[in-house]
Formats: C-alpha cells, sequence, structure tokens
C-alpha cells in the first residue's frame, strides 16, 4: 500500500512542494510508476507498455479538445466577443453577488460544460478580476463552483473518458454485464452519470450561497458572513436554475450535457430574472474601495481591459460559438437523430 503511493507522493513533492512544471514533474511520477509496475509487481513489460501507449492515446484525446477550447477562447479574446460578454454580464446587475453567482456559478459550469479543463479558470476568472473582484475572490469563487459542473466537462469527458477507461478492462465490470441480461456498457456509463448527478445537484443547491458568503466574509469591507447570507433568496434560485436542467439532461441525453445545459439554462433564467430584480437582494454590495485591499489579495497581477474599439459585436455573434457547440452536441447524440449512427459508422470505418 505505501509503494503504491508513491507515484501520488511524488507528484505532490515535485509538483505541490517544489513547484516544478508539470512538464517535468509528471514524467517523473510516470517513471516511478513503470519501475514499480515491472520491479515490484512483476507486471510484464508488454502490459506496461500497452497501458503507456493507451494513455498516450488517451492524453492525445484529452489535448485535442483541449485545442478547440483554447482555440475558441483566443478567436472571442481577438474579435472582440469576450469583451462584449463580459459587457453584457456588467450591465445585469452591480451586486457584487449576484455578478458573482451569474459568472462564476452559471457561465463557469457552462464553460466547463462546453470545454473543461480550466478553461472555467481561464474565462471566468478572469472575467470576475475584470469587473473589479479582488483576484483571489475571483479565484476562489471560480474553484468552488467547479464542484458541481465538473464531472462533466468538457461535454462528459470525465465520465466518457475517464470512468470508461477505468471500467472498460475490469473483468468484474465485463463479467457483470454479460451476466445483466441486456445491460451495456454505454447504459452503464449512463446510469453512473445520473447517479452522478444526483448527488452534484444535492451539493450543489448550497454552492452558490456558500460563494457570496465566503466573498462577503473574507472580502467585504465589514467582514460579513450575513451580508452574503442576505442574497439566501436569489442564490437558492440560481442553484435550481441550474441544478434541476443538470438532472434532466443527465436522465435523458446522458453524461454529455448536464453541466453544458445546465448553466445554459440557468444563464437564460437567472439572468433574465436578475434584470427584472427578481429575489435579488434589495441593497447592492460592493468591495471596498481598492485602496484598502490587502496586497495579497491582487498579489501582481495586472489586469487589462479586453476592450477592442475598432470592432462591434454584438452580444448574440459573441455568444453564438457556444451555442454552435451546444447544439452540434445534442444533435450528434440523440438516437433519434440520424447523426449519430452514421458518425459511429464512421468512425468504425476508419
Amino acid at each position: 500500500a505505501l509503494l503504491s503511493l508513491l507515484p501520488i507522493a511524488s507528484v505532490a513533492l515535485f509538483l505541490v512542494a517544489l513547484r516544478w512544471p508539470a512538464s517535468r514533474a509528471m514524467p517523473i511520477a510516470y517513471i516511478v510508476c513503470a519501475l514499480l509496475a515491472l520491479f515490484v509487481w512483476q507486471i510484464p513489460v508488454a502490459v506496461v507498455s500497452a497501458a503507456t501507449i493507451n494513455g498516450v492515446v488517451v492524453a492525445v484525446t484529452l489535448i485535442f479538445i483541449i485545442f478547440g477550447a483554447i482555440a475558441l477562447l483566443n478567436t472571442l479574446q481577438e474579435s472582440g466577443g469576450l469583451y462584449a460578454i463580459r459587457a453584457g454580464f456588467t450591465g445585469i446587475s452591480a451586486d457584487r453577488r449576484v455578478q458573482v453567482i451569474i459568472i462564476a456559478w452559471l457561465f463557469g459550469a457552462f464553460i466547463e460544460g462546453s470545454a473543461g479543463f480550466g478553461t472555467p479558470a481561464a474565462v471566468a476568472v478572469p472575467l470576475l478580476a475584470g469587473l473589479g473582484f479582488p483576484a483571489m475572490a475571483a479565484v476562489i469563487a471560480g474553484m468552488i463552483i467547479q464542484s458541481t459542473p465538473v464531472s462533466f466537462g468538457a461535454a462528459g469527458t470525465p465520465i466518457l473518458v475517464g470512468v470508461s477507461t477505468g471500467l472498460s478492462n475490469d473483468p468484474a465490470v465485463a463479467e457483470m454485464i454479460a451476466t445483466s441480461g441486456g445491460l451495456t456498457f454505454e447504459a452503464l456509463l449512463d446510469g453512473i452519470a445520473v447517479k452522478v448527478a444526483v448527488l452534484h445537484a444535492i451539493a450543489g443547491t448550497f454552492v452558490p450561497l456558500i460563494v457570496v458568503t465566503l466573498m462577503t466574509g473574507l472580502f467585504g469591507a465589514n467582514r460579513s458572513f450575513a451580508e452574503g447570507l442576505r442574497a439566501w433568496k436569489f442564490a437558492l434560485f440560481a442553484a435550481f436554475a441550474m441544478t434541476l436542467p443538470y438532472l434532466l439532461a443527465a436522465w435523458f441525453l446522458g453524461p454529455e450535457f448536464p453541466s453544458l445545459l445546465g448553466g445554459l439554462a440557468g444563464l437564460a433564467i437567472v439572468i433574465t430574472a436578475a434584470k427584472r430584480g427578481f429575489l435579488t437582494p434589495t441593497d447592492e454590495w460592493h468591495f471596498a474601495d481598492k485602496s484598502t485591499w490587502k496586497p495579497s489579495w491582487s498579489g501582481t497581477i495586472e489586469i487589462r481591459p479586453d476592450e477592442i474599439p475598432d470592432r462591434n459585436i454584438s452580444m448574440w455573434l459573441a455568444w453564438s460559438p457556444y451555442l454552435v457547440v451546444a447544439v452540434l452536441l445534442v444533435v450528434t447524440r440523440l438516437d433519434a437523430l440520424p447523426f449519430k449512427s452514421w458518425m459511429q459508422g464512421l468512425a468504425v470505418r476508419i
């Protein structure tokens, strides 16, 4: 048991304690793991080599998804679309509690569902900082909300790649499917996705309230958690606006869509409600003057506005790439439409 912890311990030592880059720390963890497999557990070289190749294939699959996510983000940045999205969020409400719920919780969940792999931190967190949030407050909010959408990030990659890879070669799982009388591996993954969604939805109901309470208690002028709790009605409303579509998507559509469609539906519902003042706090809450912030709240970060004066991108045009991604994911995965079977047949021929 202690030897099996060595690869994880090596990651903790080099990546966390010594702060080496992952490009140096992770190969060391791989070498430690491979040496343990070969010389401690006496696993054949062919098996270790096959597992290594399989890991490379999975990594390339993930990198391909990340490439698309980052390419889309940079395209929005250069076209002015990201600034249009930022301006649209700013105009919804001046209350920082409302802003953090909409941007971190809902927009972050949508970005996680459509792109994943840290892109919510690359998009939502700088967006909050650009709106005037302390950088540390933005990071804390962006990380806390990941607890709910992350299992269905990047169109369900943790389930479809992570869980699938872990279970597909397990003899006990194969035996269970073979003796179940009709259960398929895909149906098993769908069932796991539903159970995961139920657990996350229950916990996620309280995530927006936790975020605003920590924000007002740690970064407010009065350091008052009560100021965050005053937004409980709007926080719970925003939670259900995301988690209910999230559950329905997991139940009816599978693991690709809960975070993506939950975040998108929540954005439409909550933004409409916030513009009309529905359940929003009666008192606007703001951070103290920036001159009173602790140096550790901002560090050395420099916020540069994404304004591009020679381009006029509408809100719909700025959001259109993400909407196209959502539509393509849906139409290519519904059994009622011909695209899923056509793509599966194409993949087999390739």
